[in-house]
């Protein structure tokens, strides 16, 4: 989860929602430009985080707080394999692009141990597979994830509450199609990107977050009582060409 500090506690966005947030941002793009097999990619975007169960998972700092998602313990690579598992239920192209993600996630720990090496040459394994079988080339292959990690990334700048003050622009990264973009708040609510990139001149988006006046909790069932009960508002950001 993605936890903000707030005057009187946290707040909290779930992976989930902010993947369906990074959906909704994938589906504004520009029509004629998104990559091949766009709603199975949109599929793909919004389900990428289905791993994070906030409420079945140990999710407490060591002093007491809800742990934000940068903190977390490792994943298991058993773990990991199950969530592929579960994208190859709505398909071959949702779970290539997930594999594609977890690879790119763990490729840094490859020399650390030979369960993650022999973890990342499955998923590679994995991968031409599907895409032969699919009758898509890597090329193909790597622009929609380029797509979607673009996507992911804005949506984690606008939960993670990243954009710069003073209407400084901050770096989204390349997209799919090669092109640096940056995003900026241009006033409260409302943000561009340059250059723009999206079908429509203005959009609205939005993601749902709990709020918890509590700082410190004595465990774990503590805090996911707490969750369960949190009021619920809707962040949202309008987008508009500048």
């Amino acid at each position: 989860m993605i936890v903000n500090p707030t005057r009187d506690g946290w707040e909290i966005i779930y992976h989930r929602a902010h993947a369906l947030l990074a959906a909704q941002i994938a589906g504004q793009w520009r029509r004629k430009e998104v990559s091949i097999r766009s709603y199975e990619t949109i599929a793909a975007i919004s389900h990428h985080d289905d791993l994070e169960k906030e409420w079945e998972e140990r999710c407490l700092t060591p002093a007491g707080a809800p742990m934000d998602f940068t903190l977390d313990p490792e994943t298991s690579y058993d773990e990991l394999r199950k969530h592929l598992e579960g994208a190859l239920y709505r398909g071959r192209w949702v779970a290539l692009l997930n594999s594609m993600h977890m690879s790119r996630l763990q490729e840094g720990k490859r020399s650390e141990s030979a369960e993650a090496a022999s973890f990342l040459d499955e998923q590679l394994k994995n991968q031409q597979q599907w895409c032969k079988e699919l009758g898509i080339s890597k090329q193909d292959a790597d622009d929609a994830y380029a797509f979607m990690q673009w996507c992911d990334r804005a949506s984690l700048i606008l939960c993670q509450k990243e954009l710069p003050a003073d209407n400084r622009a901050l770096e989204i990264s390349k997209a799919h199609d090669g092109q640096r973009y940056d995003i900026m708040q241009v006033d409260e609510g409302f943000v561009t990107v340059t250059p723009w990139c999206f079908e429509d001149q203005r959009f609205t988006v939005n993601v749902e977050a709990s709020d918890l006046n509590q700082v410190k909790f004595d465990d774990n069932a503590s805090l996911v009582k707490a969750l369960k009960a949190a009021p619920r508002r809707i962040i949202e950001w309008t987008f508009v060409k500048s």
